[in-house]
């Protein structure tokens, strides 16, 4: 990382706990990270399925983030857009923009659960051309054209969000569509590998989708890459060794029905690395996020603790120790840092 590069926490809404504490500890931990000197936080949205995410209405969410917080950016990672009426995205995200003093930014995406689908109306084999329909009057509301015939537009105003606006892809021809339309480019922990091994392998599969981002940027519009990884940061090895068992466990019927081929008899590390999961004491971590290419090349670098999904006070002192050590090991410095030293 360099210090321009941003550092970013993701939940997904994950704690073994109900649906209000849930949202009650998510907002801890938005906190606790902005006090650790994080530069943003994301939530994704989810429907129906509790296990997978437990977020329908990441804007009310973020609204509450918002008030509790001063200084950290907010942001979706993703909205499902075909699952939206993209005109009422337009007016939260808006609403949410001018609550929160402009530190919200809006990453959305075509989804990834069919199921999802039939009940809000739409067939998932259809999702492309939904999403490409929604996209087009998300930004023409956004950009600020004129909406009704008697000369109505989006209120309020949110041309600035137009800047903001990330994009979700596996693909390269997905990831060249993003950069022709100069949104930001959001990479996903998730994405299936197609080559290298180790900890590079993932990087290595997108490295070929980054490539094609940036190739077809318009000219003036700087780059904006989004790379989530999956980061758990611990004091001790033994509680390093109990989480990763939990994360390889998790992860393991995922990896399977994406055809992901489990060499019989191997280790944990070999696992670890195969199914991208990064747990260990910071020390540990640095030295495989080192391996990481486009990790280091990436402008937002975002980490989050699905699908070890570990206990709140556990992932608290991951976010201290993410902060204090393993960041600055790699390159990134605390923004509030930096500014209070130009003073």
């Amino acid at each position: 990382m360099t210090t321009q590069r941003r550092l970013g926490f993701f939940t997904r809404v994950l704690d073994e706990a109900p649906a209000g504490e849930r949202y009650r500890l998510a907002l801890e931990q938005i906190t606790a990270a902005e006090a650790a000197g994080f530069d943003t936080a994301w939530v994704a949205q989810h429907h129906f399925h509790e296990d997978e995410g437990g977020l329908p209405s990441p804007f009310v969410l973020l609204a509450y983030a918002a008030a509790q917080t001063s200084r950290i950016v907010l942001g979706t990672s993703i909205v499902t857009l075909p699952l939206e009426a993209p005109l009422r995205v337009a007016e939260d995200a808006a609403v949410l923009s001018a609550l929160s003093g402009g530190r919200f930014e809006l990453g959305v995406g075509s989804g990834g659960t069919p199921s999802s689908f039939p009940p809000f109306g739409h067939d998932p084999k259809h999702r492309p051309e939904i999403f490409a329909g929604h996209l087009d009057q998300l930004v023409t509301a956004l950009r600020g054209d004129i909406l009704t015939d008697d000369g109505g537009a989006l209120y309020p105003a949110a041309g600035g969000l137009l800047d903001t606006i990330w994009q979700a892809t596996f693909s390269a021809g997905g990831a060249a569509r993003i950069g022709a339309a100069g949104f930001g480019l959001m990479l996903s922990k998730t994405q299936p590998h197609t080559a290298g091994t180790g900890f590079s392998a993932l990087a290595d599969t997108q490295r070929t989708v980054v490539d094609a981002y940036r190739e077809n940027l318009p000219a003036g519009v700087p780059a904006r890459v989004f790379a989530s990884r999956n980061l758990v940061v611990v004091d001790d090895e033994a509680t390093a060794e109990r989480l990763r068992a939990r994360g390889i466990q998790r992860s393991l019927p995922a990896a399977r029905a994406l055809g992901i081929e489990i060499p019989a008899g191997a280790g944990p590390r070999e696992l670890s690395a195969l199914l991208d999961l990064h747990v260990g004491t910071p020390e540990q971590v640095v030295a495989e996020l080192a391996e990481d290419h486009v990790l280091r090349a990436a402008t937002d670098v975002v980490f989050q603790t699905h699908p070890v999904d570990p206990p709140h006070e556990l992932l608290l002192r991951s976010l201290e120790l993410i902060a204090a050590e393993v960041a600055p090991a790699l390159g990134w410095s605390r923004a509030d840092v930096l500014e209070a030293s130009r003073v």
